[in-house]
């Protein structure tokens, strides 16, 4: 027991050693990213959670309708899982600055906050996400890229009190 609980300790310090992205990193692109011309219609998207030690755990297909009114960016999520299952979730969000947004949806603690910042958008929360036997509160920390005008790159790390759990990629196509 005392052996299982060093690895996890080991794990956990690793984990937290590894490198993350920052808004300061320098851009790679002259793109700019517009959330709310991004997703302002019908997008589609790919994406898989794995664990802190790399192990594929969940794939999913997402559709997301969403409408841009000029002041909320409303996005209706309908997920697919590969077992079968489905989950919608519905975010709203508002521009607090010219660069700035805040958001909520059914299970997010409080507010969720981003910031854009030329190609890259970073968005960070805490949810009570549904999983296969009940729901497990996480921090997420979610990074968007805008790799071209229809494709945005996202990787999420997520934390449970503290300590990295995981990551979610994600590959979102805006459709025509």
């Amino acid at each position: 027991m005392l052996r299982f609980l060093i690895a996890i300790a080991c794990t956990a310090l690793l984990s937290a050693c590894v490198g993350k992205p920052a808004l300061e990193d320098d851009a790679l692109s002259a793109r700019q990213l517009n959330l709310e011309e991004f997703f302002d219609g019908r997008v589609v998207a790919y994406g898989q959670f794995q664990d802190v030690f790399g192990t594929v755990r969940r794939r999913f297909d997402v559709e997301i309708e969403g409408t841009w009114d000029g002041e909320t960016l409303k996005l209706v999520e309908d997920f697919l899982y590969e077992d079968g299952s489905t989950e919608q979730r519905v975010w709203s969000l508002q521009t607090t600055g010219p660069e700035t947004w805040r958001g909520t949806a059914p299970g997010v603690i409080g507010e969720a906050t981003g910031e854009e910042r030329g190609d890259t958008f970073n968005w960070q929360y805490t949810i009570d996400l549904p999983v296969p036997d009940g729901t497990l509160r996480v921090r997420f920390d979610d990074w968007m890229w805008l790799l071209s005008d229809t494709r945005i790159l996202n990787r999420a790390y997520m934390k449970r009190y503290g300590v990295d759990i995981g990551e979610v990629i994600i590959t979102f196509e805006k459709q025509p």
